[in-house]
């Protein structure tokens, strides 16, 4: 029997082009004066320029917070939320990646409810709606776009908190793949594998469902076949446009079915070390995968067959090899090497991140139930 369910996305536009409908949406949310958020990176990159040109060829006013820094802190949310308000807007418009949309959706709440904005913390914990906002993401992989989360670094805390409510979904993204064309290898790379551990964690999450499912298994089908060629070759439009396809596609996964271990455990390890989340979540997802496999045995077999992988044959253990191997290799193809240890992290710092993990609202959808004993034998196997 197919079980109630809720499936929340945002309208969204994809294809080529995309991105210039910004003020075609704007207009349509009777913005007067739009906040655009961004970031220096994405500044660099050109993209704004194009943005702020369609903005004005729509006769609608706006001013650039750019003060957003990869890991977004609180401390940039609050001073985008003042400066928001000083400047009289009424629309906010994000271009760029996950760390800035997320700082969007962390200013359109405050602006709507008050406080700090680590007062949201937890899962259905906004009262208001914000502002509206429309988002234009600029890398493929964390789907913050379409996503009803928003990660913010707790700078004294030292980890990331996850906001998890409807309330955050943008009311339009506008997916264009070609703004990816401009990222970088190593950014390709860990965020096509975080779009990777989006799609293995949503398939696998207590909570997912027939709905879910079908994006879970077309995003690591996408990954698996187009991730090694967007990062050898930065300009095939036709790879961007797979990543950016599975990406959207393990949003809408995991935006409905949450996620696990994995990205508890990164919120944890990103925010201590201030680590990026995709290479966080690269390097653990194997472990966690080991950690996980025999809670949800069929679901990890169907996920290796999606991976292209031989799982009719060989015992439940060669099966679990197969996959952790292949997770490696994808890995090392697109340049993630090494583990945890080879970016700072020592086992004296693993009660502490474990200890941190266990609070993550991730945690909780998590196939295996999960203790703070495991989380420190998960972090230590990743080293």
């Amino acid at each position: 029997m197919f079980e109630l369910r809720k499936f929340v996305v945002p309208e969204f536009i994809f294809g080529v082009g995309a991105r210039h409908k910004v003020g075609l949406y704007a207009r349509n949310l009777n913005a007067k004066r739009v906040l655009v958020v961004t970031d220096p990176g994405v500044i660099a990159a050109g993209w704004l320029a194009e943005l702020t040109s369609d903005l004005d060829e729509a006769g609608i006013s706006h001013v650039l917070f750019s003060q957003v820094t990869p890991n977004p802190r609180d401390h940039e949310v609050m001073a985008g939320a003042e400066f928001y308000r000083a400047a009289g807007c009424d629309v906010i418009v994000a271009l760029g990646g996950g760390s800035v949309i997320d700082c969007a959706k962390g200013i359109s709440v405050v602006i709507a409810n008050g406080g700090d904005i680590l007062d949201y913390e937890g899962v259905d914990a906004i009262p208001l709606p914000g502002p509206p906002l429309i988002c234009i993401p600029t890398t493929a992989g964390p789907a913050a776009d379409i996503s009803q989360f928003a990660i913010i670094n707790a700078v004294s805390r030292r980890t990331k908190v996850a906001i998890i409510s409807k309330i955050v979904v943008p009311d339009v993204a506008l997916v264009d793949p070609q703004t990816t064309v401009t990222m970088s290898p190593s950014l390709t790379a860990f965020s096509g594998l975080d779009a990777l551990t989006h799609a293995i964690e949503a398939y696998v999450s207590s909570a997912s469902s027939p709905l879910s499912d079908v994006h879970a298994l077309a995003a690591v089908r996408s990954v698996r076949a187009n991730l090694r060629q967007a990062v050898a070759l930065p300009d095939d439009l036709q790879a961007r446009e797979q990543m950016m396809l599975a990406s959207l596609q393990a949003g809408m996964a995991f935006s409905n079915a949450s996620l696990g271990a994995t990205h508890a455990m990164a919120h944890s390890l990103g925010g201590y070390l201030d680590l990026a989340h995709g290479e966080c979540n690269a390097l653990l997802l194997p472990a966690v995968v080991d950690f996980n496999f025999h809670a949800s045995e069929d679901r990890f077999i169907q996920i290796g067959e999606a991976m292209g992988l031989e799982m009719k044959q060989g015992t439940p253990q060669e099966k679990l090899r197969r996959i952790m191997d292949d997770i490696h290799d994808l890995r090392a193809a697109v340049g993630v090497e090494g583990g945890l240890a080879e970016r700072g992290v020592s086992r004296a710092v693993v009660a502490d991140l474990a200890d941190h993990a266990l609070n993550d609202s991730c945690i909780y959808t998590n196939p295996r139930r999960v203790t703070a004993s495991d989380l420190r034998g998960i972090y230590a196997e990743a080293l």
